[in-house]
């Protein structure tokens, strides 16, 4: 029988995966090509689905075990998932996409911030100021990075994005409730990240639908980006990070989120779609020292 502490790095594990496969998320998106988002939400979750449903067949979860949960843990799942991503479209049309990228990454200091009040974490798991350091210097990192690539939220039309800023806070914190309430269903198995997926797929469709005009993949590459986003950072990704904010250590996986972005544009750089900068090696260097003070209880036990 494993340990507690077992279990917890265990879960750590499936969230750093889950980091892993997120910061791959701008490379296929750019090699998929020019997609409606709604679209590529639909296309993408469709596959995120059917990992969770082949997977729960593989292990003998009859179809009542993928849809039979109380309607607040329906209302947690789609709205973390198709709420997050509605928001950040909305958020991507309204304001310049780097700013209101920068703003929607303040949602790993809120899981930080909101673990301890709303996780429910005992006693041993209080809030203390290596994970406020941890976030903070991982939030840092990540500003720097894109103040480093000409960031800024100066301008004659600022104002005029308040809303687009507006939404973008709204998916941080769409994304950190999702993340820490979820603990509090730990015991809804993993499973039913398919049927949310499945349900967020649809909503994505009709959206698509209302607002957009369907453009498919243009290329046989661009097809195969497409799966791989369904297969990774928008499928198993989602059943990694369900596992890992049930499990793991909500503080640390907060200020380890910071690597998202790093890892995001090294991989660009890796596939010659972005330049390297020195404002990347520092950013690197700021979210693992944040990441270390964040987990350093974990790691001690």
């Amino acid at each position: 029988m494993m340990t507690p502490d077992t279990v917890r790095r265990r879960a750590m594990a499936a969230g750093l995966a889950a980091i892993c496969l997120w910061g791959s998320l701008a490379a296929l998106s750019v090699l998929a090509g020019p997609v409606p988002p709604f679209q590529m939400v639909a296309m993408t979750f469709a596959v995120g689905a059917s990992i969770g449903i082949v997977r729960a067949r593989y292990r003998g979860v009859g179809w009542a075990g993928l849809v039979r949960w109380p309607a607040k843990v329906w209302l947690l799942g789609i709205g973390g998932l198709f709420g997050y991503h509605a928001l950040y479209f909305g958020a991507l049309q309204l304001a310049p996409p780097a700013e209101a990228n920068l703003v929607n990454y303040l949602w790993p200091l809120l899981i930080v911030l909101l673990s301890a009040p709303l996780a429910g974490e005992n006693e041993r798991g209080r809030l203390g100021w290596t994970h406020l350091a941890g976030a903070g210097l991982g939030f840092a990192g990540v500003a720097l990075l894109a103040f480093g690539r000409g960031l800024t939220f100066a301008g004659d039309h600022a104002m005029g994005h308040a809303l687009g800023y507006a939404l973008a806070l709204g998916c941080a914190f769409t994304w950190a409730l999702y993340s820490v309430l979820s603990r509090r269903f730990g015991d809804t198995p993993t499973d039913a990240i398919a049927g949310f997926c499945a349900a967020s797929a649809v909503l994505s469709l009709l959206c698509h639908l209302v607002f957009e005009h369907t453009a498919w993949p243009s290329t046989p590459l661009a097809w195969l980006a497409v799966l791989a986003l369904g297969l990774g950072p928008t499928g198993s990704a989602f059943y990694f990070w369900d596992h890992a904010v049930k499990r793991g250590d909500l503080r640390a996986l907060g200020a380890f989120s910071y690597a998202t972005p790093i890892l995001s544009t090294a991989i660009l750089i890796a596939c010659g779609l972005a330049e390297p900068t020195g404002a990347l090696l520092l950013a690197a260097l700021l979210v693992t020292v944040g990441a270390a003070l964040a987990s350093r209880e974990l790691w001690k036990r």
